[in-house]
């Protein structure tokens, strides 16, 4: 049985569509890189994953569950640009991804002290314990981007969603990040879906390649119609497709 599953999605915004019949299963613990144009619905994609929004039509489910009405701590998602808090320290927004997990957003007392405990040894895991104490600004790119990512593992999703994770950083702090987040996935099991222009890195990091483009396509109107998956790569066997979409792409000509 899959552990996400994607069925018949559609999604459209103001009778605009984005994606149209987008069918997917993932095992537990799979590395799904999601590569395509610009606008073609990667990031709608990690969206509907996120339960940040609903599909128009179809369902998208993990592990069996209805599906989610909102976003929930079993999925974490990492941006391009750095999300973390720039008033808060390294360590204090590493308590701040977990105090998520309470009520009122907040950790007192005994609570706290053992979420300093658990901070302290995720800022060893991502290699961040010598700057605990300074503040994001002070810190590099990959850095930042590394403190963001343990900031979502702290809360233990299921799923960790990137969207461009590295798309703003030098050559050789992207393949240091490359190397950290092999780890990363190695240790802890997660499902990771992660969205690039780096077809590259897609190969490099990712178990399946999904490939978003438009099947159908209208010279006349190039919103006319949504993108799905036309690909699905198995990138661990040589770049065989796993899964090809069955129906040709058409360009239609108005008369």
């Amino acid at each position: 049985m899959s552990f996400v599953t994607i069925e018949n999605v559609f999604q459209t915004y103001d009778d605009r569509p984005i994606l149209e019949r987008v069918n997917v299963e993932v095992d537990e613990g799979q590395f799904m890189s999601v590569v395509g144009a610009s606008g073609c619905g990667k990031s709608t994609f990690l969206r509907l994953l996120l339960a940040q929004e609903q599909p128009t039509r179809g369902q998208v489910r993990v592990a069996d569950a209805p599906p989610a009405m909102e976003p929930g701590l079993d999925r974490g998602i990492v941006f391009q640009k750095y999300s973390v808090f720039p008033h808060l320290t390294v360590r204090e927004n590493i308590i701040a991804g977990e105090s998520f997990r309470h009520r009122w957003g907040r950790l007192f007392g005994a609570e706290r002290r053992d979420a300093l405990t658990r901070a302290d040894e995720t800022l060893v895991r991502i290699g961040l314990d010598h700057v605990a104490d300074a503040y994001p600004a002070t810190l590099s790119g990959g850095m930042q981007q590394r403190l963001a990512i343990g900031q979502a593992l702290v809360a233990k999703p299921r799923i960790l969603l990137l969207d461009e994770p590295f798309g703003a950083l030098d050559p050789g702090t992207r393949l240091n990040m490359h190397d950290f987040l092999q780890n990363l996935r190695a240790e802890t099991g997660m499902t990771v879906f992660m969205v690039t222009h780096d077809l590259e890195e897609a190969f490099k990091l990712g178990d399946r390649v999904l490939v978003f483009d438009k099947p159908r396509w209208d010279p006349n109107d190039p919103t006319l119609y949504g993108a799905t998956i036309t690909y699905d790569f198995d990138a661990r066997d040589g770049g065989i497709p796993f899964q090809t979409l069955k129906e040709e792409t058409h360009v239609l000509h108005s008369a």
